[in-house]
C-alpha cells in the first residue's frame, strides 16, 4: 500500500510494534518516578527512512541511527534494559564505532541506555590524547560523547528525590548547549539541535539531519496519545505548541502535501509535515478550550467533565495506563493557570 508521494510501507513495516512497545517503554518510565527501571526486553524493529538516517522502534522511545564514514551517531539509547539489543541492531548497519549519543530529554526511555552504548562507542580524540585513551590513563572518557541541553545534565546530576537511585554519571551529557540551537556536522551532513523550553520537559531537543532531510522531534510529538506534559520537569502545554509549529516551520512535504522532509516522532509510526500539522491543531483547540474554561472560572473538576477532548478522544484518549486523558486535562489546566 502506498500514498502518493509517500512511502506508506515504511509505516507498516514497524506499525504493529510501535502500539505494544510505547505502552511498555512509558509503563517502565512511570515506575520509581521516570528512573531507569524498566520492562524484560522487547522486539526491536529498524527501517531506513531516507538519506542517512535509520529508525529503531520498540527499544522505548524511538531512536535514530545516522551512519557515514565518520561512524555511528545515535539520538536516544532507550530503555536500560534494551540496550544490548539496540547495540546488536545498530552492529547490523554499520560496524563502524559509535560516536556521539543525542539526548532529546531524560526521561529514561530515551536515556536508560546512555552508559552501555557510549561504553561501546569510541570517542573522536586526536594528539597526545589519542596515546592517553590507548593507555586507559583516564584522561578522556574513550567512549561515544553524550550530547545534550544543560538542564539535562543539571537534573541528571541533581540529588535524587528520597527513595530514589542515583543516575550513574556515566549516563549524564558530557557536551551541553545552553541556548536555542546547537550544530554539529558529522557524516557528510549539518545537524541542527533545536532547543524547545518549557515544552515536554525544559530540556527538550529537536535533531534535524539536514542532508538526509529528517527529524528527530523526541516527546515534544507522538502519535501514540496526547501529548505529555512533565509538569515536574518544567512541560507546559504552550511550549509543546510552540515546539510542533517550530517542527511544521521546518519541515517540508513534498508532492500532494506527502512525504519530503520525514519526521521520527518519541513514540509512534514514522511521520511526515501533514501528521505534524493535524496533532498541533489538536493541542491548540483543546488549549484554547481549556483556556476559555480556565477563564470563567472553572474548578478543574469542572474542566474534566466538560470533556474538552471528547472529539479527540477516539485517535489519542485513554481511560488507564501510564498517560490518560484526565491526565492530560489536568496539566492542560495547570499549565495555563500557572
Amino acid at each position: 500500500m502506498k500514498r502518493t508521494g509517500f512511502d506508506f510501507s515504511k509505516v507498516l513495516r514497524v506499525a504493529m510494534v510501535l502500539a505494544p512497545a510505547a505502552v511498555l517503554s512509558l509503563a517502565g518510565v512511570a515506575q520509581s518516578a521516570w528512573a531507569q527501571n524498566a520492562p524484560p526486553p522487547a522486539e526491536l524493529h529498524t527501517l531506513h527512512v531516507q538519506g542517512n538516517v535509520y529508525m529503531i522502534a520498540g527499544a522505548g522511545g524511538n531512536i535514530a541511527v545516522q551512519i557515514g564514514n565518520d561512524g555511528v551517531l545515535l539520538v536516544d539509547t532507550g530503555l536500560e534494559a534494551n540496550a544490548d539489543k539496540v547495540l546488536a541492531e545498530v552492529r547490523k548497519l554499520s560496524t563502524a564505532p559509535i560516536r556521539y549519543i543525542i539526548n532529546t530529554h531524560i526521561h529514561a526511555d530515551h536515556t536508560g541506555g546512555n552508559s552501555k552504548i557510549a561504553a561501546a562507542g569510541a570517542e573522536i580524540v586526536g594528539g597526545n590524547f589519542a596515546g592517553q585513551v590507548g593507555q586507559g590513563t583516564g584522561a578522556v572518557n574513550g567512549g561515544a560523547v553524550i550530547v545534550g541541553h544543560e538542564n539535562i545534565l543539571n537534573r541528571m546530576s541533581a540529588p535524587p528525590a528520597a527513595g530514589q537511585p542515583a543516575i550513574p554519571s556515566s549516563a549524564w551529557p558530557q557536551d551541553t548547549y545552553f541556548g536555542n540551537q546547537k550544530n554539529m556536522f558529522f557524516n557528510g551532513e549539518a545537524i541542527e539541535l533545536i532547543h524547545i523550553p518549557a515544552a515536554h520537559t525544559d530540556g527538550d531537543t529537536m535533531v534535524f539531519f539536514r542532508r538526509s532531510d529528517v527529524i528527530v522531534s523526541g516527546d515534544v510529538y507522538m502519535t501514540t496519545g496526547y501529548p505529555i506534559i512533565d509538569l515536574a520537569r518544567g512541560g507546559n502545554i504552550n511550549g509543546i505548541i510552540d515546539a510542533l509549529n517550530r517542527l511544521i516551520a521546518v519541515t517540508i512535504p513534498a508532492e500532494k502535501q506527502e512525504g519530503g522532509t520525514y519526521v521520527i516522532p518519541g513514540h509512534g509510526r514514522l511521520c511526515d509535515q501533514a501528521d505534524v500539522v493535524e496533532y498541533r491543531d489538536m493541542a491548540t483547540i483543546v488549549r484554547d478550550r481549556v483556556q476559555d474554561m480556565v477563564k470563567k472560572g472553572m474548578t478543574l473538576e469542572q474542566v474534566k467533565a466538560a470533556k474538552p477532548t471528547r472529539d479527540y478522544d477516539p485517535e489519542y484518549g485513554a481511560d488507564k495506563g501510564f498517560w490518560t486523558t484526565d491526565m492530560f486535562v489536568e496539566a492542560v489546566y495547570k499549565s495555563l493557570k500557572k
